[in-house]
């Protein structure tokens, strides 16, 4: 189930929603060399967050195998920034292109409902949650996370609480068919989450997928949004659906 639009207008621009979808691919071309090694290995390495060399539970100097003849060496002491930095590191770009395409989708309407600082400050802080979750739920895992998923997660489940009932048309893979449907906001993410809880049985960063940082990212998305929302500013994005849906 892959969303592609919403049928939920905004009233400001997306300033902060399209700047921070700048700022992943200019990271990915300047600093990630666009995937291609060894730029991609050394910023995975160096700004992607590895919960066992925060913590100081992986061994100082251990090698760490992030692909074929590619390590990562434990320093003993991560940089402090790595919560950060991580938030705008990718692995590939099907890995890119998908945390944006969702920010996009549910990105500029939590962004409407609290105005560009709060939200920026809201994506960050639901990103370092879900950095602390993924940690706290695997504290000697020495395999780097990277990714916007964690922040992406946490709007999401703002999107959860405050537009349940919105419509957001999914394409639905069936093998070689491919169908759309609309369904209501509340299916689609309550759906998501629930594949990351299944996920997460088999270990918080099975297959690669940080499943800790996700369930981390959308709880703290869930509880956060009732201190950031703007009364005023729901209330206005509330009477654009109203209208937009006026014949």
């Amino acid at each position: 189930m892959f969303p592609y639009r919403d049928e939920n207008p905004t009233v400001l621009t997306p300033f902060v929603t399209v700047s921070v979808i700048v700022a992943n691919l200019v990271v990915w071309v300047l600093v990630q060399d666009a995937g291609t090694f060894p730029g991609l290995a050394r910023s995975v390495c160096e700004l992607g967050l590895i919960p066992g060399d925060l913590t100081g539970r992986a061994a100082e100097g251990s090698q760490v195998p992030i692909g074929p003849g590619l390590v990562c060496v434990i320093s003993g002491g991560a940089a402090w920034h790595t919560p950060i930095t991580s938030m705008f590191m990718h692995a590939g770009w099907f890995h890119l292109i998908g945390n944006m395409w969702f920010l996009w989708i549910f990105g500029n309407n939590i962004e409407d409902s609290m105005g560009h600082a709060r939200f920026l400050l809201f994506y960050l802080i639901a990103g370092l949650v879900a950095a602390a979750a993924q940690t706290a739920m695997s504290p000697a895992s020495t395999v780097p996370m990277v990714g916007a998923s964690g922040a992406i997660s946490g709007v999401m489940g703002a999107y959860l609480v405050l537009y349940p009932r919105v419509k957001i048309h999914t394409l639905i893979f069936l093998g070689f068919f491919i169908t759309t449907i609309a369904v209501p906001a509340y299916f689609m993410l309550v759906y998501w989450a629930l594949l990351q809880a299944v996920g997460s049985l088999g270990g918080t960063d099975g297959g690669g997928v940080a499943f800790g940082a996700h369930l981390g990212g959308f709880l703290a998305g869930v509880v956060l949004i009732r201190f950031f929302a703007k009364r005023e500013f729901v209330s206005r994005h509330a009477r654009s659906i109203v209208v937009s849906q006026l014949p």
